[in-house]
């Protein structure tokens, strides 16, 4: 049974036109004003960009240190998803490295360059452990390296994670069996099935920190990179749009790039077919050195972030360290910063809503419904082009075209701006679960006598709804952390704590700085425990016996997936 071919277009038609007006319009925008000077068509701020030796340099050196940093991003991601699929290691020290290689994706970027700077400084955390700094001349390279790679590594890690649960360990034991040295068993095993998704994980990680601007404006010093360009040219000493808008502009070439090479690597993808699960013989050297090696890469990135959970509980850091919550209790008291918080969760929860509703109803429509061919194609489109848009450039179609607007400085263009922003991983998530649902569910409960939309809500939705709270708590989180679009739509009285760090940032205010970044991990770790909360006791209701019968659809198909 399907819905009124209808009613489908027309919700299809005011999702579309609605996330069309907000994304491709305002791309539309920043594209002429990088054509247009006075109001007349001119090639004035392309000349001006393009021939500065400066943009250049700022390029090239993004290129440079999103190149490294991607690389070594993947490889310490390769290892511990190695150790956790390829090793006979206690299975809860696999689940303590799992969780806590994805760590940073709780926190701003802009408070990894912080972190950096008060853990490995001349009075940083460690150096004062150790009576030595372990690394100097934080500022420039070696800082935006360090923070790109931990920006990225749980991004690869899940992407290689995923594929390892797909490789076949038979292949192993058979390689050996046929006398294979251990180079060649582990080449043709784990390496060759798994060099796609390695060439994906470096991808996506390039263009994150090819497009990142936290880090660089923590930590990035005299070490131009693009993004800290693009700021400069808006909001700096002679802003300008026209200039802007053609940096902005660059800044999407690599991002198309790395989108249509992520396309065409996604048809070599391992395919989805469990494997039977089996045990390698156990070898204690080597389980021995990548436990060690992976705890030490674990140990490396969340000893970065210590310094949050030290800085707010003493009198003075680093240079009184008598422990003391006077300064928590200071900043905490500040009305300013409670309204900013309560932004912030407003915006959080109003942009996972929107967004779930968004993103799953559109999905609905294109796989569950006879939608013409083209609207399909035009959903998948949207998606595509919201994933290559990077937030910077994003914000700064906002900025330009609805500046002086009705929504100009609220609430709202903040929300509307996070679900277009992230609108693509949400989308492709709810489209693969509903493609792997069964067609006939609709016509069977529309033979008993129910029409379409009860069906979605009695059969249909129930079982997505695990993927429903993924891509709740997906937008949710990253509406808490994101910064590189907020810092240019979000004003005096829509400030949000992300936008509130950068203005700490520029007053030197560096120990609410941690205050604020561990109120962002804390919510978010409050939100990710409501929602594993729920999952957990729904799955315990129905396992009842006694309530087998009192047992909601809801949960029964939660148990299903589970």
């Amino acid at each position: 049974m399907q819905p009124n071919p209808h009613v489908s277009k027309y919700v299809w038609l005011f999702i579309g036109v609605t996330l069309g007006l907000f994304l491709i319009v305002p791309i539309g925008q920043l594209i002429a004003n990088s054509w247009l000077d006075n109001g007349q068509f001119s090639l004035t701020y392309y000349q001006q960009i393009l021939g500065s030796g400066r943009f250049h340099t700022a390029f090239l050196n993004s290129l440079t240190v999103a190149a490294i940093s991607s690389l070594t991003a993947t490889v310490l991601a390769f290892i511990l998803a190695y150790t956790i699929h390829w090793s006979q290691l206690p299975n809860g020290y696999k689940k303590f490295l799992g969780i806590m290689a994805q760590f940073p994706m709780l926190l701003p970027t802009i408070t990894y360059g912080f972190a950096i700077i008060y853990t490995f400084g001349k009075k940083g955390l460690l150096t004062q452990l150790f009576g030595v700094q372990l690394i100097d001349n934080l500022y420039g390279f070696k800082g935006l390296w360090m923070g790109y790679t931990i920006y990225t590594l749980p991004i690869a890690f899940l992407l290689l994670n995923n594929t390892f649960f797909y490789l076949d360990k038979k292949t192993s034991l058979v390689s050996k069996l046929m006398g294979d040295n251990q180079w060649r068993t582990f080449k043709t095993s784990v390496v060759v099935p798994l060099i796609e998704t390695l060439a994906m994980a470096f991808i996506q990680c390039f263009f994150l920190s090819f497009t990142d601007y936290g880090i660089p404006a923590s930590i990035g010093g005299r070490y131009e990179v693009i993004a800290t360009q693009l700021y400069n040219e808006l909001l700096g000493s002679s802003p300008s749009f026209g200039r802007g808008a053609v940096v902005a502009i660059c800044m999407l070439i690599p991002s198309i790039i790395s989108v249509i090479l992520l396309s065409k690597l996604a048809k070599y993808r391992i395919k989805p077919n469990q494997t039977q699960p089996i045990d390698l013989p156990r070898n204690r050297v080597s389980d021995y050195c990548l436990g060690t090696l992976s705890g030490f890469i674990i140990l490396a990135v969340s000893s970065v972030f210590a310094v949050i959970l030290v800085a707010p509980f003493v009198q003075q850091w680093p240079y009184n360290l008598t422990p003391s919550i006077s300064m928590l209790q200071s900043v905490l008291a500040s009305t300013n910063l409670l309204q900013v918080y309560q932004n912030s969760i407003i915006v959080a929860l109003l942009t996972a809503l929107v967004g779930t509703i968004v993103s799953y109803t559109l999905a609905l429509i294109a796989e569950r419904t006879q939608l013409w061919r083209n609207a399909k194609i035009a959903s998948d489109g949207l998606a595509m082009i919201s994933n290559t848009t990077p937030g910077m450039v994003l914000g700064i179609a906002y900025l330009m075209l609805f500046s002086g607007t009705s929504i100009a400085n609220t609430l709202a263009i903040i929300v509307i701006c996070n679900v277009v922003h992230y609108f693509a991983t949400p989308y492709l998530m709810a489209k693969n679960a509903l493609s792997k649902l069964n067609n006939g569910w609709e016509l069977t409960a529309g033979l008993l006598g129910d029409s379409w939309i009860k069906s979605i809500f009695k059969v249909v939705l129930p079982n997505s709804f695990l993927t429903l709270l993924e891509i709740f708590s997906y937008y949710f989180i990253n509406a808490m952390v994101t910064v590189s679009a907020v810092i240019f739509i979000a004003g005096a009285q829509t400030m949000v704590l992300t936008s509130k760090v950068k203005e700490l940032e520029h007053y030197a205010r560096f120990n609410e700085i941690f205050i604020v970044s561990l109120m962002i991990l804390l919510t978010n770790l409050a939100a990710l425990a409501v929602i594993f909360g729920l999952r957990f006791y729904l799955k315990r209701r129905s396992a009842s016996p006694r309530r087998t019968k009192k047992v909601p659809v809801l949960a029964q198909s939660i148990i299903k997936q589970s």
